[in-house]
């Protein structure tokens, strides 16, 4: 078939033949680059080979697949020379020869990915309880655990920035509370305490065990007090604290 200039397909495919065994003449730049350094064949054949390596290789390697008689030694010493300064070097690593990025770009080549860390069992008990019981101190959150709380585990999330101290109990040895923070709140997506699963959502996802007694039920948070510096009374903490130890 031809169009309105009377070639055909043939036509092209003859003339891309040609290009194919006369290859477009250099510009004047690669020209003098291939006059002022030629790059011998043997060059050309080690980088080759040392490039689709992913392991150094040796010499002798590379000698049994060149041509008889090629000096391998040269080549690596000329290609050695050649990629001297640039963005990738060659070297001698355990009796081979590979291509590395130089030193100074690794920084490029590093990438950095951030591995989400999981809590452990006890810490993810503990923080339930936090979230439930607050204001809690660590004895009550034993009691409800029925397990010792390491003092590792109220450390990492407060870390995390999940868990904050909150008042002191006006009780024997002022024990610390703790309370979750709005860190907690942001990273479970939730509006405020009162968005927390109550015993109907946990029943409906089956997060409830069907044996327990009849009259279990879930604590609700918000009904607690929330105020910084406030103990059960609604007293600044240092206010009960000085009534305590001084008025009584």
């Amino acid at each position: 078939m031809t169009d309105g200039y009377g070639e055909t397909t043939e036509d092209i495919a003859r003339a891309v033949s040609r290009m194919a065994r006369n290859p477009a003449p250099l510009d004047l730049a690669d020209q003098a680059d291939r006059l002022v350094d030629p790059v011998p064949d043997a060059d050309r054949m080690v980088e080759a080979l040392l490039f689709a390596s992913a392991e150094p290789v040796k010499a002798l390697a590379l000698a049994a697949r060149l041509p008889e008689g090629t000096d391998v030694g040269g080549a690596l010493a000329r290609l050695k020379r050649r990629h001297a300064g640039r963005g990738v070097r060659l070297v001698e690593v355990a009796g081979g020869w590979m291509f590395q990025t130089a030193p100074d770009l690794a920084h490029l080549m590093e990438e950095r990915r951030e591995e989400p860390r999981k809590l452990s069992a006890a810490a993810l008990e503990t923080l339930s309880i936090i979230a439930y019981h607050q204001p809690c101190t660590r004895a009550e959150i034993e009691a409800v655990r029925g397990v010792g709380v390491g003092r590792g585990t109220l450390d990492l999330l407060m870390e995390i920035g999940w868990v904050r101290p909150g008042v002191r109990r006006r009780s024997p040895g002022k024990p610390l509370t703790y309370r979750t923070t709005d860190g907690f709140l942001t990273h479970f997506n939730l509006a405020s305490l009162d968005d927390l699963p109550g015993k109907a959502d946990l029943q409906a996802q089956g997060l409830l065990d069907p044996r327990l007694p009849p009259d279990f039920d879930v604590p609700r948070p918000s009904l607690a007090a929330d105020s910084d510096g406030e103990d059960e009374s609604g007293m600044p903490e240092e206010a009960s604290l000085f009534s305590e130890d001084f008025l009584g």
